[in-house]
This record gives C-alpha cells, structure tokens and sequence, in this order.
C-alpha cells in the first residue's frame, strides 16, 4: 500500500508542464533583431512542436533600453498567458539611474533561461587585429574610440565602464535600442566597435572581429579569441534572459509558466539553437528565484557604482 501511494508521486513529478490553454503573448522589451528576440524565436519554434494547439505570438514595446515594457508590464492581466522577457542587470541598473517608471521589486521573473558573457568587437575593416592594437589606439587618442551597446545603464554598458576601469582607457559608450540597431552601426563601421555578446560575434563572425571574451575558458566557436582571464583581468560576466509576469499573475500560473520554460530548456532541439548562437543555458525557476534574485540585486547594486548609479 505504501508503495502505491507513493507511486502517483513519482509520476506527477516527471509528468511534462501542461501546455497554455490559449495563445500565449510573448512581450519583448527590445526591437526584433537582438539576443532577446533570437531567443524568443528559439522558444516559439519549441513550444510550437510541444504544444501545437497553440501559438506563441510575439509582441514588441521597445524603449528606454528595455524600460518601457517593464514599467508597463503590471498593467497587462495576470492570466498567465502574457509573458514578458526580463534581462539582467538592466532591471537592477535601472531603477538605482532613476529615470524609468519601475522599480526592481516591481518586476516578477518566473525562470531565468540563459546567459550570454560579454565581448569586445570590432568592425571586420577595422585597423585593430588584436585586442593589443585596440588598447594601444585607445591610450594613445583617449576618449576618441565610440563603442556601441545595448541600452543605457544595461549590461553592455556596465561592461564598457568595466573596460574601462580594468585596462586604464578612455572610451566613449553609444547606447542603442537595442543589439539588433546597434549591429548596423559596428558592422557598417560607423562607429570604431561594441561592447556586446557572444551570440552577436558568433552570428557575424565573417563582418566583425572578436578581440576577447569574457568567459571562463574561450568559446569553442572561438577558439582564436582570448578571455580577458589571459589578457589579466579576472572578468568573467554578461547579461541573463528570462521571463517574467504581471504581479497579479497567481503563483500557481507562474510555477506553470517556470516549469514549462524549463522544459523547453530540456529539449535537445533547444539545446542545440543555444549552442550554435552562443546561449549558455541556465535554469532558474520559480523555486530558487528569491535568493537567486537577492544575490543578483546585492552584486549588481555594487557594480553600479562604476556607472555612478544611486548615488
């Protein structure tokens, strides 16, 4: 008998996360052509062959460096079919800046699905073959070398002060809407290069040209480009994707929601789109969101000062 009850257990825990009961509205915070939206792609092909009798249909409200769409985001209904695309650090840079409409707590992430570590490019056209050239340019003519990212106060730009800082340079940030704006400009050369993601040095790797990474151990899709632990600085960092709800969205749709994302990590298929654009998986649910969250928010909190945020 014991054995029996048991059972059903063992069952319900392996059993796959129920589909949505209806269209799902999948709001993105940046313009089509970034990180967030390829991986959103990625997640609406998935979702489609597990749950065919539904779409997954792709909204963009873009502004403000992703801030538009999170001040908003509680506004929409909490029926646990609205889903909206988060990133980290900008949700804890961004309120500490002062200038956007929400604030961290405000923010609801359900599961983070990815992180994308940080590179330093350079237009393929560029004089600067190697991350030496770029340094040496950059000390020798301060504060001439216009490097783009995405958004303000963001993870690119938190990397490109960071730059900066660790290598004794002067170089001038250029925020834009978002990677997929700011991919025009580095690969059309009309600005000196950007403080960006791997998945973007990956996807253009024949237009621009990776000086160094900031990863643990180089990228297997580049095995040329050295991590900044090689060139001297311990930085290993770059920006986390997720998902997050309204705040009037029941704990019960969001563990659903958390469960469902994770399972679409699980897919081979899922595994396999991250790998060939440079994602590296991660899952964070909804059960281990709080300390996650409360370690993410004291560590980003701290790194805002190199960004002169909250002062």
């Amino acid at each position: 008998m014991l054995l029996l009850a048991a059972a059903p257990a063992v069952v319900l825990a392996q059993a796959p996360a129920p589909c949505p009961e209806k269209n799902v509205l999948y709001w993105q915070a940046f313009p089509p052509g970034g990180e967030s939206d390829l991986s959103a792609r990625h997640q609406q092909v998935v979702l489609k062959k597990r749950c065919a009798a539904i779409d997954t249909i792709i909204q963009y409200k873009a502004g403000a460096g992703g801030g538009l769409m999170w001040s908003q985001m509680n506004s929409l209904p909490g029926d646990g079919l609205n889903v909206v695309g988060v990133n980290l650090p900008h949700i804890v840079f961004q309120p500490l800046e002062g200038e956007v409409q929400y604030k961290t707590a405000d923010v609801t992430p359900v599961f983070w699905f990815h992180y994308t570590p940080d590179v330093l490019v350079v237009p393929e056209a560029s004089p600067h073959r190697n991350f030496a050239d770029f340094i040496a340019a950059a000390k020798k003519a301060p504060g001439t070398l216009n490097l783009g990212g995405s958004g303000r106060n963001s993870a690119n730009h938190a990397a490109h002060e960071r730059l900066n800082a660790a290598f004794g340079i002067k170089s001038t940030y250029v925020p834009y809407k978002g990677t997929g704006d700011m991919a025009v400009a580095v690969v059309g050369a009309q600005i000196d290069g950007a403080v960006t993601y791997t998945p973007f040095a990956i996807a253009n790797k024949t237009k621009v040209r990776a000086l160094a990474v900031a990863m643990e151990k180089r990228h297997p899709l580049m095995p040329d480009v050295p991590t900044f632990r090689e060139l001297g600085v311990d930085w290993v960092d770059g920006a986390y994707r997720g998902i997050g709800v309204p705040k009037s969205t029941t704990p019960e749709a969001r563990k659903k929601l958390s469960d469902l994302w994770a399972q679409l990590n699980a897919e081979p298929e899922m595994k396999e789109l991250a790998a060939k654009s440079g994602f590296e998986l991660v899952n964070v649910g909804v059960d281990q969101m709080e300390g996650f969250m409360r370690d993410k928010t004291k560590l980003y909190t701290e790194g805002a000062q190199r960004l002169g945020l909250g002062a």
